[in-house]
């Protein structure tokens, strides 16, 4: 079992005595040469306190006595590492009150023995710790190397200004040996302990906090014992070295070594969630659907640092460096500034990618909405303004550009909307795609509806402030006063809205039919309107006005649609024309007949293959049609029935009752071509 190291002690040989001086060597107990040591020291201090014209003659007398005690010193003595310790104080004690060279003492020969000890305590210490006989967490050893490191630092630190520096030479040189191998090793094992301070998956733990369990944990302190996910004894030890680094004058050193391992955990951090730093360059050449997939892991990686890991890290550094809390916040400083700065450069790379479209929106609002929520999490952190101002600006400057990229993309679309000029009609007049993909495309958009605001009001700031370029929102949508109150984004919706109207309209030009024309706008109408009625945050944006006009113009297709298809069908029905000198021409009646059978057939046989596929405008379409036809039809016949004798001719000429009709009718916009026959029986 090893003894205590403060009972350590190393057998001290001094150079051969003179055998004519005392006839040989003998024993001297060690307490005897510690008092011969200590009347030496004793005589130094009182030396120093004594009148000034009898410094010389004691000067003479105490290096008479400390060499003839130099002289008696017994080769057994031992020194013990507490009476070393005493010994280098006194010692720099002395050498403190030195003021000049006159006024500097003998060094006795068992100060170089004495430093002989030390030095074999260092390199003690270094191999048992070093090769891990030892263990930091052991406080008696780490505890005594500490000492000695401290109290050498300390006559070093004596010596260095010492006014007699070529007296003292070889003392210097043996003290910064001893310090330099000693703080040396120090660092090295500063590293390595702090190397095991290893990033935790706190996700894989299921122990990931959430931003506000994580904003109350910080009120707690560390010296109530928080371990924050590293062991108490290593932050205990990392803490001593720290101090003994600084105190020693390796604070350069130490914050290097500290800024140095934390990046290399933050790496290892960053390999664990699978992100990698990709350049511009790099992300113009990836396709879209993997860096979709390096987007979210950025997405995770920031925010678990922001949320998470930088909090770990600031305790951490305030544990380590404790007593020392300019240095634990500049450290952590920037060690947050480069891992942020790290991170950043992806964002920024994906927003400054010239490959935009559409359809990445979504990710870039995910982006957008991880660096403006994280930033006032982060505040907490950095308790100096000038560098919470900076991280700010750095993070600010990354969520601009993607802002910027994101109200690009709207442009993008814009753009799409205005060059999609197709000629080939949607046959059946059915909801063109164009529709479809803007409409739900503004529908999801709308989900960020909060997001989309803050990004097109500070689009708008930029804009305005730009002299040169007056902001596009203004003047073309300024049309009435209600959109003057109108938000940014709800103004950038009717825009988009706006356009896709007019392109709609374009389109339905292209049907030879302009009945078909009518049903292409109703459907199209119909199904933005119930899309935006669907979506809570589209139709709020909209407003009441937006959907009163759309539903104004949706009934003002109908009656176009009825009016085109159905007035000359109902001309059949006018009784101006049948009568000549008071009675009804038989010819022309049945000339009506067959005009109007010939009519609806040739309306039938097209317009069940036209598509209506909104269930309530198909409804609303077979009502309205059936309440125009059937009643006129019904009186008509009722009027002229008993003109045709009943038989072969009333067949041949009235083939369909009423109620064949609305059957008929109710197979109208099926998308499926369908023939009249005889009435039904």
């Amino acid at each position: 079992m090893e003894s205590d190291p403060s009972d350590k002690s190393y057998p001290i040989t001094p150079k051969e005595q003179d055998p004519k001086e005392d006839g040989g060597s003998s024993p001297v107990s060690r307490s005897h040469g510690a008092d011969q040591r200590e009347g030496w020291v004793t005589s130094q201090v009182e030396r120093n306190d004594e009148d000034e014209g009898k410094k010389d003659q004691e000067k003479i007398e105490t290096s008479e006595t400390a060499e003839e005690k130099a002289d008696d010193v017994d080769p057994e003595v031992h020194y013990s590492l507490e009476k070393a310790l005493e010994d280098i104080d006194k010692l720099a004690t002395i050498l403190s009150s030195t003021n000049n060279e006159n006024d500097s003492p003998e060094i006795p020969e068992y100060v170089g023995r004495l430093m002989d000890f030390v030095e074999a305590e260092v390199a003690g210490y270094c191999t048992n710790l070093g090769e891990g006989k030892a263990k930091w967490s052991q406080d008696a050893e780490v505890n005594s190397f500490l000492e000695i490191v401290d109290r050498i630092s300390k006559l070093a630190t004596v010596l260095v200004p010492c006014k007699c520096r070529e007296k003292f030479a070889s003392l210097i040189n043996q003290v910064g040996k001893i310090q330099q191998q000693a703080l040396s090793f120090l660092e090295d094992e500063f590293r390595v302990l702090l190397d095991e301070c290893r990033p935790i998956d706190l996700e894989k733990e299921g122990s990931v906090k959430s931003k506000q369990e994580s904003t109350e944990e910080s009120d707690q302190s560390i010296e109530e014992g928080d371990s924050f996910g590293y062991a108490n004894d290593i932050m205990s030890s990392l803490n001593k070295m720290a101090k003994e680094m600084v105190s020693c004058g390796y604070e350069s050193e130490c914050c290097q070594v500290y800024i140095v391992t934390r990046r290399n955990s933050f790496e290892e951090l960053f390999n664990m969630f699978g992100f990698e730093n990709i350049s511009i360059d790099d992300v113009q050449k990836i396709q879209w659907e993997a860096l979709e997939r390096e987007i979210v892991k950025w997405i995770k990686t920031f925010k678990q640092c922001a949320l998470v890991y930088f909090y770990q890290e600031l305790r951490l550094a305030e544990a380590v460096f404790a007593g020392y809390p300019s240095i634990a916040t500049h450290l952590f400083y920037n060690l947050t500034r480069s891992m942020l700065i790290q991170i950043l450069n992806f964002s920024e790379a994906v927003a400054l990618s010239s490959k935009r479209s559409a359809e990445k929106l979504f990710k870039f609002l995910d982006m957008y909405e991880t660096l403006r929520d994280t930033t006032s999490a982060m505040d907490r952190y950095f308790k100096d303004e000038d560098n919470a101002s900076q991280l700010k600006t750095e993070i600010n400057t990354a969520k601009s550009r993607i802002g910027e990229a994101i109200v690009s993309m709207f442009r993008d679309l814009e753009n799409s909307i205005k060059s999609d000029t197709g000629k080939n009609p949607v046959p059946g007049g059915a909801v063109h795609p164009l529709t479809s993909y803007t409409i739900n495309y503004l529908k999801y958009a709308s989900e960020y509806t909060e997001t989309l605001e803050q990004v097109f009001k500070e689009h708008l700031k930029i804009e305005r402030a730009d002299s040169n370029n007056r902001t596009e929102f203004q003047g073309e949508n300024n049309q009435n006063n209600s959109e003057k109150e109108s938000s940014p984004f709800s103004i950038q919706l009717t825009r988009v809205m706006d356009l896709l109207d007019a392109n709609l309209e374009a389109k339905s030009k292209l049907y030879k039919d302009v009945s078909l024309s009518f049903i292409f706008m109703m459907n199209n109408g119909r199904y933005i309107l119930q899309k935006v009625k669907g979506s809570a945050e589209i139709n709020e944006l909209m407003g009441n006005n937006w959907r009163r006009k759309k539903s104004s113009e949706l009934r003002q297709y109908h009656k176009n649609y009825q009016r085109e298809t159905w007035s000359k069908v109902l001309g059949c029905f006018r009784d101006e024309g049948l009568n000549v000198h008071g009675k009804v021409s038989k010819p022309e009646l049945k000339e009506r007949f067959k005009t109007f059978n010939a009519m609806f057939e040739e309306i039938h046989k097209t317009q069940s293959a036209w598509i209506v596929k909104d269930e309530q405008l198909q409804s609303e379409l077979r009502v309205s049609i059936a309440a125009v036809v059937i009643p006129a039809y019904r009186s008509f016949l009722g009027r002229h029935w008993q003109h045709f004798t009943a038989g072969r001719q009333s067949e041949k000429y009235v083939k369909y009752q009423p109620e064949d009709l609305e059957t008929y009718i109710d197979e109208f916009f099926d998308g499926t071509p369908a023939t009249t026959g005889r009435r039904k029986q």
